[in-house]
């Protein structure tokens, strides 16, 4: 599944084909996708966008009478074509471009989204959202207070995308082992000086895991049909019964909320 840093690779790929450019006309192969693609969407046509950004794991193609909101879901991709490439099976939307070129939308198992919003207005997938991992105001202070006498896990609650944006399963395992910090812990129970610890190493395993152009898992790939190379320095995700590359002590592997955690047992506390 993509996460925050093959989200935000996909943005800084289609940047430059897209900014500037006039959507000429959205084709909708198949508007079933997690949300059905609504027919306003058809509002970007005429439209220059002006700018692509990146709010949690949603894509915001920004125009002067709205913007597209765009999530990949599990399995989805965008592209920079052509025109007149043929779409194949899973091409589900097309925004043709005045360049000439397409920004194709790519979804086998059609759980992502295209969605649409008027100036002025927030969609309400995008309300609630805490703030970005990167930013400014995702601050050990920030976590300390949003952790005081919680009980969850602390795995599930750096996921919780009311929290904190974009700390998919992937970047806990490793943001939690880097910090040294067990995922079963409850949230409520880690230090402040800890928590400052984990708040680092979450905004140093995700910058430099768009560094590295993402991660890829099975489906992804960024828009220029490269993959990215951080699945090739994973600590822990993906690694249970391998030795641990601290202490050499083998990395046990459990569910937390249905998700695949890898931990050190020795190194994690």
């Amino acid at each position: 599944m993509p996460e925050l840093p093959e989200v935000e690779v996909s943005r800084m790929g289609i940047s430059p084909h897209v900014i500037g450019q006039t959507v000429d006309k959205i084709v909708v192969r198949n508007p079933k996708l997690r949300w059905p693609v609504p027919d306003d969407i058809a509002q970007i046509e005429g439209q220059v966008i002006r700018n692509v950004t990146r709010r949690a794991k949603y894509l915001l193609l920004e125009t002067d009478v709205g913007y597209a909101i765009v999530h990949l879901g599990m399995s989805g991709s965008l592209r920079i074509l052509p025109a007149g490439i043929a779409a194949e099976k899973h091409d589900h939307v097309d925004l043709v471009l005045s360049s000439g070129e397409v920004l194709r939308y790519n979804d086998p198992r059609r759980f992502g989204a295209w969605l649409w919003q008027v100036q002025g207005g927030e969609h309400s997938v995008l309300a609630k959202l805490g703030p970005e991992p990167l930013s400014e105001d995702f601050t050990a202070d920030y976590l300390a207070e949003k952790a005081k006498d919680k009980k969850t896990a602390v795995k599930q609650f750096i996921m919780d995308n009311h929290v904190v944006v974009g700390v998919g399963n992937i970047y806990a395992n490793e943001s939690l082992f880097a910090a040294g910090i067990h995922p079963k812990r409850a949230a409520g129970q880690i230090s402040a000086k800890r928590l400052a610890i984990l708040v680092a190493e979450i905004k140093a395993v995700l910058a430099f895991a768009i560094q590295q152009g993402g991660t890829t898992l099975k489906d992804f790939k960024n828009s220029d049909g490269k993959p990215g190379y951080f699945a090739q320095e994973l600590q822990v995700y993906g690694k249970g019964g391998e030795p641990c590359p601290r202490c050499d002590t083998p990395l046990e592997e459990m569910k937390i909320g249905q998700r695949a955690t890898v931990f050190c047992r020795e190194c994690q506390k």
